[in-house]
């Protein structure tokens, strides 16, 4: 007999509240697994969509089950997985781009592409892994897809320095914080930008040097850091200008001339400076997904050289605290990750 199972439904375009109910549960296909989820991460996307419908994601059908992060512990595993019941995992759903509920986070069971969730250790909290998933999926995508920076993988042990330096923009946030990490495994130093009181946290997870993004001076500051040293691009996070700032950057430095988006373009970027925005999940259907969550992420927990970050905060418990984590949200956080319990 199958577990029942309850969502926080967004049952039409614009719907306001979340409505908890029933929802089906889905039995694992090839190389897919359930989890209980224990924890779900909220992300900006998810109150964008309940707020602005089909003009951010047209394909949307509705009812739907929202989220991309998820914590919890293995319960049922169709053929071809290599987990086993009990293990305790996170991962990034496939919701985003499949518009499958069964893929929603949203959830007390959800499934999961195999290639797509990775082992945690009894170390890690399920609070804090839910925080990790979209962060790091996304950072990846800008960093090592072919079409990106395409920069090499990361290992654990971290590789051999490439002698190249990475330009990432806004490294306290939670794509950043990722991001950093992710570039230094990989054998990158890294330069960031970040508010002065965030210095310390970037640094810890491995920034060479970091520059406060308010400052008048920040981008001839920059470019005299990079004076003698061989760009490998930049990752612009963030609102505003900044993919603007970090495309003078780069374009003023010596190696390559492109700039991943995180944020949607304001504009066109200096002559010879390529550039291309985003989609956090499309590292799921290439060789980045199973690189950084069957090859990487385990090995790097299980040595300590990867954490959850930026810091988790818990914004409630129960799938009925989801809108009010929304709320939160919008009114904007720093240096955190709002996750809710379940």
């Amino acid at each position: 007999m199958s577990p029942t199972n309850t969502a926080a439904w967004l049952k039409s375009e614009k719907a306001y509240p979340l409505e908890i109910d029933t929802a089906p549960y889905t039995k694992p296909g090839e190389n897919e697994v359930v989890i209980k989820n224990h924890s779900v991460g909220i992300n900006l996307v998810d109150y964008a969509r309940q707020d602005m419908g089909a003009a951010l994601f047209a394909w949307t059908t509705y009812p739907a089950i929202l989220g991309s992060d998820v914590a919890g512990e293995v319960v049922e595993v169709g053929p071809g997985s290599k987990f086993k019941v009990g293990d305790r995992v996170l991962g990034l759903t496939g919701e985003l781009k499949k518009n499958r509920s069964a893929e929603g986070a949203f959830q007390s069971y959800v499934v999961l592409q195999a290639h797509m969730t990775s082992a945690i250790p009894p170390s890690l909290s399920y609070e804090d892994a839910a925080g990790i998933p979209l962060g790091i999926s996304t950072a990846a995508c800008g960093l090592f897809q072919k079409d990106y920076l395409a920069l090499q993988h990361p290992t654990a042990p971290k590789t051999q320095s490439t002698g190249q330096t990475l330009l990432i923009w806004s490294g306290s946030s939670s794509v950043g914080s990722n991001a950093i990490q992710l570039a230094v495994a990989a054998g990158y130093e890294v330069f960031t930008t970040a508010s002065p009181q965030n210095f310390d946290f970037v640094k810890s997870l491995g920034a060479s040097q970091v520059f406060d993004y308010r400052s008048e001076t920040m981008v001839e500051d920059i470019v005299a850091a990079f004076k003698g040293k061989l760009s490998a691009g930049a990752l612009a996070i963030g609102p505003g200008d900044v993919d603007k700032k970090c495309g003078e950057i780069v374009a003023r430095s010596e190696g390559k001339k492109f700039v991943a988006l995180i944020s949607p373009p304001t504009g066109p970027l200096p002559d010879g400076i390529s550039s291309k925005f985003v989609f956090g999940s499309d590292l799921a259907g290439n060789e980045v997904g199973p690189a950084v969550f069957v090859d990487f992420l385990p090995e790097a927990f299980a040595e300590g050289s990867f954490v959850s970050a930026p810091k988790v905060e818990v914004a409630g418990k129960g799938l009925e605290s989801l809108q009010g984590a929304f709320e939160v949200l919008k009114k904007g956080v720093s240096a955190k990750k709002l996750v809710v319990s379940l």
